[in-house]
């Protein structure tokens, strides 16, 4: 079975506006003009790579849609859909709310695109058309709570098309992993009393939001036990975030047997990104894919959705996302990492004494997510 593709040019003309990197530019506090760090650059390339490798062919496109209001409202408020509506009617767009998430002319549009999206990749898995997917969109969503926007972030795509899996395609299990180098918060709150949805992410500790993703945050009421947080030290690399997948992820995946593994792909945990300080390279997503592309095969008929999320570096994003691809298809560009060789010494790195003792901490919570039978 194929792999499904979601990507429409709609997605690179969400703008970000003017800004000096995150924020607004104020000559009076010396900040001056220039571009946003969540500018459509990175995701262009990306899409061109894809097309360029020739990566493109063995993918099934699947064309986006605009979620329906009532996809939107199974996750958030409607005063927060209006307040995102409102700043993206405004002329010269606004701000999501937190200062840092511009809102361009036409991007509430622009983000019901990229949740439908994921939503009809989804159902194309459930319906059996393809194995499983990646919808390459924009504006990311796993900072959006129910009720507030942050961290770039409008509306949570990923908690919208699990909440459609469950309620109109029959996968009432839903696992979400995030190894996106921040902090999923947005998406642990909205499912954070549920049973029915296992939340784990792999971050970097103290990163981003603040005072977030500790492993003392681990579900609440019904759901105590199924969100799982795995806060890594900062310069964490290749050798940590694989033994993160084996002794944290994998187990929890398998205890929980889910319906459906989304996963929320953001790729700025790389070498060279702007906004962390992880070291790892396209083989260290490579290889966290192929873990998860086994794990969906053994847990539920290999239905693993991606939804892209962070990565900031324009120029060592594509090739850690062509990686991660390559794995989700099962197919070979046969295109190397042109930066493999500067950075092999960060795929090399021991697993040290410091990141073990963070990883083991998380892997002691595992216990507490309920086997489905």
């Amino acid at each position: 079975m194929p792999t499904g593709y979601v990507f429409h040019p709609h997605y690179l003309w969400h703008d970000t506006g003017t800004s000096d990197g995150l924020l607004p530019p104020d000559p009076s506090a010396g900040i001056p003009p220039g571009a946003h760090v969540g500018n459509a650059d990175t995701t262009r390339r990306i899409h061109d790579l894809i097309h360029a490798s020739g990566l493109l062919r063995d993918l099934v496109a699947i064309e986006p849609r605009e979620a329906t209001m009532t996809e939107l409202l199974r996750v958030h408020t409607s005063d927060h859909v209006q307040h995102i509506k409102d700043q993206s009617d405004q002329r010269g767009g606004g701000d999501a709310g937190d200062g840092y998430s511009p809102v361009g002319r036409g991007s509430y549009r622009i983000a019901r695109l990229a949740a439908g999206g994921l939503t009809e990749l989804v159902t194309r898995v459930a319906e059996g058309e393809v194995t499983n997917g990646y919808a390459l969109t924009r504006p990311p969503g796993h900072h959006a709570t129910a009720d507030h926007a942050m961290g770039f972030c409008l509306f949570n795509t990923i908690a919208v098309a699990a909440r459609h899996a469950q309620a109109q395609l029959g996968l009432p299990r839903i696992a979400i992993v995030d190894v996106d180098v921040h902090h999923g918060n947005g998406t642990q709150a909205i499912f954070y009393a549920d049973p029915t949805v296992l939340t784990i992410s792999i971050h970097q500790a103290n990163c981003f939001p603040p005072n977030s993703g500790h492993v003392r945050e681990n579900g609440a009421g019904p759901g105590a036990g199924y969100a799982l947080n795995v806060p890594l030290p900062a310069g964490t690399g290749h050798a940590g975030y694989l033994h993160a997948m084996h002794q944290v992820v994998l187990p929890a995946l398998d205890r929980f047997a889910p319906d459906l593994i989304l996963l929320a792909a953001g790729f700025d945990a790389n070498v060279f990104d702007p906004l962390a300080r992880q070291m790892l390279t396209a083989d260290t997503y490579r290889q966290m894919t192929r873990l998860l592309v086994d794990a969906a095969g053994r847990l539920c008929d290999g239905r693993l959705v991606a939804a892209h999320e962070g990565g900031y570096n324009p120029w060592y994003v594509p090739h850690c996302a062509l990686a991660f691809l390559e794995e989700l298809a099962g197919t070979t560009t046969h295109l190397p990492d042109p930066y493999a060789a500067v950075v092999a010494g960060y795929a090399a790195e021991p697993l040290l004494p410091h990141q073990r003792d963070a990883i083991e901490a998380a892997a002691q919570l595992v216990d507490r997510v309920k086997s489905a039978t």
